[in-house]
C-alpha cells in the first residue's frame, strides 16, 4: 500500500520517500506543500478498507555528520569493491575504492538503495578515458567513484546550494579536484551537447521525465544512461519518456522495490 501512495504522491510533486513500521514518510519542499493535494491522493487509493491518517511538519536542515556520529552509522561496502565511510569512522574495511563522505545536509551516503544500485553498475562498467555527467550529484559519491574508476572528465551538477558546497568538500576529501561541480538545474546542461559517454541521474521520476530530453542531448553516439530515484513500477513511465527522445532500455536492477534503469542511445 505504501508503494501505491508513494506513486500517487510522486505525481503530486513529492521528491523522496521512506517507508517505516508506521507507514510512509514523504518529502517535498515547503513552498510546494499543499494539504489538498495530499487529501486528493488519499481519495485515489484503490483500497476500500484502509484508514489513512496524515500529519506534516517542517524539517529544519541538520548537520548529518553529527547525526551519523550520534546514531553510530557504519561504513557501507558496495559490490565487495567499494567502501563508503565518513572521516570519523574507524575500523574501515579494505576495498579497492575507498570513498570518504561527510554528508552534512546532502543526500547520498550510499546507504539508500538507489545510490548503491548505481554504484554497483559503475563498478562493472569500463570508464577509462570516458566523460561522465552526474545530475543531482548530492554528496558527490557517484562523481567521485567515476573519477576513481578512470573517467577522464567528470561533471557533477547539484541544484541545492548546501549540497553543492558539501560536494565540493567531499571531492577535496578524496583528492579529485579535477571533478567539475556546477550549482544549478538541468538548464546547466545547455552547451554540453554530445559531451558525455555516461549520464547519471539519481533524482526522482517527475524530475527525470521532465528533463530527460536535455539529458539525452548530452550523450555522444553509443552513450549510456543510468537513472534511479524511482520505483520498479515507474519503469514504464520513465521508459516511455526515454523512447520519445531516442533512448532505449538496456535493462534494470532493483532492490527494496527501487530500481536503476539502464538506457542507451
Amino acid at each position: 500500500m505504501t508503494d501505491v501512495m508513494a506513486s500517487l504522491l510522486a505525481d503530486a510533486g513529492y521528491e523522496s520517500f521512506e517507508p517505516d513500521e508506521t507507514g510512509l514518510n514523504a518529502y517535498i519542499r515547503v513552498k510546494d506543500f499543499d494539504q489538498g493535494k495530499v487529501d486528493e491522493c488519499i481519495t485515489w487509493m484503490p483500497f476500500s478498507d484502509c484508514n489513512i491518517s496524515t500529519y506534516h511538519e517542517v524539517i529544519v536542515g541538520e548537520d548529518w555528520n553529527s547525526e551519523w556520529e550520534k546514531h553510530y552509522f557504519k561504513p557501507i561496502v558496495v559490490g565487495g569493491k567499494c567502501v563508503i565511510h565518513s572521516s570519523f569512522h574507524r575500523d574501515i574495511p579494505a576495498c579497492k575504492y575507498d570513498i570518504v563522505i561527510d554528508p552534512k545536509m546532502a543526500f547520498g551516503t550510499g546507504h539508500h538503495a538507489t545510490t548503491s544500485l548505481i554504484t554497483e553498475q559503475l563498478l562493472e562498467m569500463d570508464l577509462d578515458g570516458k566523460s561522465v555527467i552526474d545530475m543531482g550529484t548530492g554528496t558527490g559519491i557517484l562523481a567521485i567513484l567515476s573519477a576513481m574508476r578512470g573517467a577522464e572528465a567528470v561533471t557533477g551538477i547539484e541544484i541545492d546550494p548546501p549540497a553543492y558546497e558539501n560536494a565540493i568538500e567531499n571531492v577535496k576529501l578524496n583528492g579529485h579536484g579535477e571533478i567539475k561541480l556546477i550549482c544549478g538545474d538541468a538548464a546547466m546542461l545547455d552547451g554540453m551537447e554530445d559531451t558525455a559517454d555516461l549520464f547519471l541521474a539519481n533524482i526522482n521520476r517527475n524530475v527525470i521525465t521532465a528533463d530527460i530530453a536535455r539529458y539525452a542531448k548530452t550523450l555522444r553516439k553509443g552513450g549510456k544512461m543510468l537513472l534511479s530515484g524511482f520505483y520498479v513500477e515507474d519503469i514504464p513511465v520513465v521508459e516511455a519518456a526515454a523512447e520519445a527522445v531516442g533512448l532505449h532500455k538496456e535493462g534494470y536492477t532493483e532492490r527494496d522495490n527501487w530500481t536503476c534503469l539502464r538506457l542507451h542511445n
